[in-house]
């Protein structure tokens, strides 16, 4: 918050952000998080409250986000993929004293209960009449606190909480503070981010990269060209009209932008810096983009606990360095280091990493152990600073970025009542990294029709990314002698198969 009230005395006519081409300074930023902040406090709404912010990239996310920093209340961004039984569940873990949404978003909760979500405290943009059963979000604002201001909430407060899939299938809340933001944003500096760029989100900022951006670029009074959604030609064309110089995103991102850009080109030769984050970016993406595009596209490691511990490598492949003021060590599963060139998890420690994992009101599950997070990836010490990645721990599948967790669908599955025992994984893609793939055993003989039931039902109940594309009935789930599912097995299995 101090950065951007320190743009606003100094810079109050300089450009925040663009959104749809218009054009949002930094005195209109403070002006209507202000306005959102007072209306919030009109509402009851207090430090520690959980406010849930269901938007895409837009103004009134930003304003929201901004207040909700402003009196310590905590935001707590929703992932826009959610289908009604996961924002149920959610929200009931959460208790929100407030929603806020858009209405092309909207459908997902209205039919939460009122118990769970009272209608008077769902804020939604827009008129449309789709939005039945939730206030106008003019509504917001129309009564003003005209009380002081709280003062700046203590810097180990938690203020956020981003959801981060977890082996269990239950999402983790990680909580971030001012304190923890604010070394994020910082951390910006060394991916090349300073006052001369002109970025370009497209990121959906309810997740921490998106989020983590547009902060940082405040930090820097860099302008951010705001994009609503994913679109490679939207972007393109953005990037064109703007001078864009600065863009981050996932491998499959940059290959859909590659793929249209061959198609149909756009003056980009303004970028200076794109960083590929959240899924290994395979080299010859890098050097095709680069071919392309005339800059180097950039690999950065990171997470939601310990987001900007590293800046980009200098060379192609899944290399990172460290940056300053942030440690980091490999280490076997003893916890003993190991020696350069091999392989350990990857533990990292400083000022950006996460309090911890929020469980409720003043209850925060501690997420390091003297400091250091234990991040599960795996990596190797290259030559300097380099840290090559190699392999992740966890089950979990990256499907273009997001994490998913083979638990959360296979509970899913197991509750259709043909499906005895279910095994979920990830199979290899080159332009998504992984898909979702599942082996069930079925109780008696189905047909395809009933195959195709299932895996209907199931995309009913989970976002879509979430859903298998695959879906092979066996006499049996295969596992090791252990009697855990061998999902790297199945994976190969899979991957045969569709080969064949």
């Amino acid at each position: 918050m101090n950065a951007l009230y320190h743009h606003a005395r100094k810079h109050p006519a300089g450009t925040a952000f663009f959104h749809e081409d218009i054009v949002w300074t930094y005195r209109d930023l403070v002006n209507r998080s202000e306005d959102v902040a007072r209306g919030l406090l009109a509402r009851g709404i207090r430090g520690g409250d959980r406010v849930l912010l269901h938007m895409s990239n837009r103004p009134e996310m930003v304003f929201a986000l901004y207040a909700c920093f402003r009196i310590g209340a905590i935001a707590c961004p929703m992932n826009l993929r959610l289908k009604t039984v996961e924002a149920r569940a959610l929200v009931q873990r959460l208790d929100p004293a407030i929603y806020l949404g858009e209405e092309g978003l909207y459908s997902v909760v209205q039919s939460i209960e009122p118990d769970i979500l009272a209608p008077e405290n769902r804020f939604v943009t827009g008129q449309s009449e789709a939005n039945e059963g939730a206030m106008a979000w003019s509504a917001l604002t129309a009564e003003a606190y005209n009380g002081p201001m709280p003062p700046e909430p203590a810097t180990a407060t938690p203020t956020l909480l981003l959801t981060t899939s977890g082996t269990t299938g239950r999402p983790k809340l990680v909580a971030h503070t001012p304190g923890t933001l604010s070394a994020i944003a910082e951390g910006f500096r060394h991916q090349g981010m300073d006052a001369g760029q002109i970025v370009l989100n497209a990121s959906p900022m309810v997740h921490g990269s998106g989020l983590s951006t547009f902060l940082a670029a405040v930090n820097f009074c860099a302008a951010v060209v705001l994009v609503a959604g994913f679109d490679p030609e939207t972007v393109l064309d953005r990037i064109e009209a703007h001078r864009c110089t600065s863009l981050g995103g996932l491998p499959f991102m940059f290959h859909a932008l590659l793929e249209r850009q061959l198609q149909r080109p756009r003056k980009v030769d303004s970028l200076r810096h794109c960083i590929s984050a959240g899924d290994v970016c395979p080299v010859q993406l890098q050097a095709d983009f680069e071919a392309t595009f005339g800059v180097p596209l950039r690999s950065v490691w990171g997470c939601t606990e310990a987001s900007a511990s590293f800046t980009y490598g200098l060379q192609p492949g899944t290399v990172s360095r460290r940056i300053p003021g942030v440690e980091v060590r490999l280490a076997d599963d003893q916890d003993r280091a190991v020696a350069p060139g091999e392989v350990g998890e990857l533990l990292v420690r400083g000022p950006n990493v996460t309090v911890g994992y929020w469980l409720g009101p003043d209850r925060v599950e501690e997420a390091t152990t003297n400091g250091w997070f234990n991040t599960g990836d795996l990596m190797r010490q290259g030559a300097g600073d380099d840290l090559w990645f190699v392999g992740r721990m966890k089950d979990l599948i990256i499907r273009g970025g997001s994490n998913i967790s083979p638990v959360e669908v296979e509970r899913v599955l197991l509750g259709h009542p043909l499906v005895s025992d279910a095994a979920v994984f990830g199979v290899p893609d080159p332009v998504l990294g992984q898909r979702v793939a599942a082996m069930v055993r079925v109780a008696g003989a189905v047909d395809e029709a009933a195959i195709a039931g299932i895996l209907t039902d199931t995309r009913g109940q989970l976002a879509d990314y979430k859903a298998p594309e695959w879906l092979l009935t066996v006499d049996a789930v295969p596992r090791n002698p252990l009697g855990k599912i061998d999902r790297q097995a199945l994976a190969t299995q899979m991957a045969a198969r569709l080969a064949a």
